[in-house]
């Protein structure tokens, strides 16, 4: 799904697992609070073992329909023995035989099994790691690879029906131009991943020098300059390292935050939307005036140089120097360039910095909660009636609530409980229904719950109903930190947004579209970073520029994707 550094990936999976934050993405997750509907037409809670008894089991003289599935091998999970692989072989009435792929190269093994033919029942796969594009999407399910799920869902998956059904957006994540369903996204409403490009400011300096949060681009530039001027961490060397961030794609870069003062900027596409029309923000004179001003800052030496080329692990030294030496880092959360493990030295001090308002706007991008577009979970034409019926059942008891925590979280009893009268869900006036029994140092994996391979149906409403702990900076609070940081940037997007993540481009001209959106994008970003350095001069070459994104044919892009949004809004 994105480049990650492992140990932030580590970060990222745990947090989607809801024991903090992230699932992103996704994420992100913040779209439609939409899910509880639908989730509670299955099982809402209750006990793992009375859920066994709630249909899905076949008679006990049949044998176990045998299913192959492709999935990832994730640390600490063993999916062949694991509790929940046998409680779901049980309820359902399978013997799942997994085939197990390294998270490294998975990508690569899963399109060589599909070239070769030799492929299984059915793909599960955890987004953060690999999932289908839509492009492969279409090209499978047109070649008859994949089948369409629409008559299973109907007739054996009325939870996967019910949350389609109360939420559009869902919906249109799953169903491709045709009509068709052949495969499903992973639906994880991450609300923090939701508003990815934060800024984390370093409070303890601001309250040193006397100085208030920023509320604009020149206020956030003065700020900057008293670090780098003022001496804040007092060791009375100019070490001080005002702005950093890496080149990653959750949240890092520094661009976007900067630049929404200026013009909308997705860190996607580079796409905006006017009355409809889908535009290039690049071209735009305010994206013009918004690199002026991170050209101001670059040449006062306020921002790192390594930003724009050091990956998360070379951030993270900067966070973590032995001297505290970072006044501000770009990133969906802290943890990406600081340690919030006990003991850790400086993570109480980056405290979040809401959307700047600037010459011309006060935006904060947003995307769909970290939810990526295309399909996690697909049925291929190797499986037979009956291995088709298993699989359904099966991602529709992951539809529920507790199913979903079953498999995400854990066994219930082992890896979460149900909330005691002092509990505290992580949404505002939220009844709380899930508690993670915290794991204790030492002690073994449980190997109870299947973590990203189980994410499928993780709407905002669910994972605000997970127990958290209101100090916000301990660990076992951080996604009520990362979830009250978010509501700083909530509806700071614009009225308008291109919705890249859910809208379908004519299989026809895919191709084509990808290979313009790859050499668009690189050639934005390119020439984004002459800008800033200096490399290029933004009066004398700032025309040469907008030629040259004409000549990569521009326009031949947006019309594509103005194509495919026009058919998504009248569907």
């Amino acid at each position: 799904m994105k480049k990650r550094l492992g140990s932030t990936l580590a970060v990222l999976a745990a947090c989607s697992m809801i024991l903090a934050a992230c699932g992103g993405n996704n994420a992100g997750n913040n779209a439609a609070n939409s899910g509880n509907n639908a989730g509670n037409t299955g099982t809402n809670g209750g006990n793992a073992t009375q859920a066994a008894d709630n249909g899905g089991n076949a008679p006990a003289s049949t044998e176990p329909t045998p299913v192959k599935i492709f999935s990832i091998q994730e640390t600490n999970i063993d999916l062949p023995t694991n509790k929940f692989t046998a409680f779901v072989e049980n309820k359902f009435n399978m013997k799942i035989n997994w085939e197990m792929n390294p998270t490294d190269g998975a990508k690569e093994k899963r399109q060589i099994s599909l070239a070769s033919g030799d492929y299984p029942d059915a793909y599960m796969l955890p987004a953060y790691i690999d999932q289908f594009s839509q492009a492969d999407v279409l090209k499978y399910g047109k070649q008859g690879v994949l089948l369409p799920l629409n008559d299973l869902i109907d007739q054996y998956a009325p939870n996967i029906k019910a949350a389609m059904d109360s939420d559009p957006e869902l919906k249109a994540f799953n169903t491709a131009p045709d009509g068709n369903i052949y495969g499903l996204v992973a639906y994880s409403q991450c609300f923090h991943c939701s508003y990815p490009n934060k800024m984390w400011l370093n409070t303890s300096w601001l309250d040193k020098l006397g100085l208030q949060m920023p509320k604009t681009t020149d206020d956030f530039k003065k700020v900057l300059e008293a670090f780098k001027t003022k001496d804040p961490n007092g060791n009375g060397k100019a070490d001080e390292v005002p702005l950093s961030g890496s080149i990653e794609d959750f949240g890092v870069r520094l661009v976007p935050f900067l630049m929404n003062g200026f013009v909308y900027d997705d860190d996607r596409n580079y796409l905006n939307l006017t009355n409809g029309k889908v535009e290039s923000a690049a071209i735009k004179p305010e994206w013009k005036e918004g690199l002026q001003f991170i050209k101001s800052l670059y040449d006062e030496k306020l921002i790192d140089p390594g930003a724009f080329t050091q990956n998360a692990e070379a951030f993270k030294k900067i966070g973590e120097a032995d001297t505290q030496i970072l006044g501000a880092g770009a990133g969906m959360h802290p943890a990406i360039f600081v340690s919030i493990d006990k003991g850790n030295k400086y993570s109480k001090d980056y405290n979040p910095v809401p959307p700047l308002q600037g010459p011309h706007a006060q935006y904060a991008t947003h995307d769909a909660g970290g939810v990526a577009p295309g399909a996690k979970f697909v049925i291929t034409n190797k499986a037979s009636k009956e291995a088709q019926i298993a699989l359904i059942k099966l991602v529709d008891y992951m539809f529920t609530p507790e199913g979903e925590t079953n498999g995400a979280t854990g066994m219930e009893g082992i890896d979460w409980e149900k909330p005691g009268p002092d509990d505290v869900a992580l949404g505002e006036g939220v009844t709380a229904q899930f508690k993670p029994i915290q794991a204790v140092e030492g002690e073994a994996p449980h190997n109870a719950g299947w973590s990203g391979v189980a994410h499928f149906y993780m709407p905002k409403s669910y994972r605000d109903s997970f127990v958290q702990a209101t100090d916000i900076y301990e660990s076992t609070g951080y996604e009520r930190r990362l979830y009250n940081a978010t509501l700083l940037y909530q509806g700071h997007e614009p009225k308008e947004l291109f919705p890249a993540w859910s809208v379908w481009i004519d299989p026809s001209e895919m191709d084509e579209a990808s290979m313009l959106q790859t050499n668009i994008k690189n050639y934005i970003e390119q020439n984004e970073l002459q800008f800033i350095t200096g490399n290029k001069d933004l009066n004398k070459d700032w025309d040469a520029y907008v030629k040259g994104l004409q000549d990569l044919k521009l326009d031949r892009y947006l019309e594509i994707l103005q194509k495919a949004y026009d058919s998504s809004t009248q569907k």
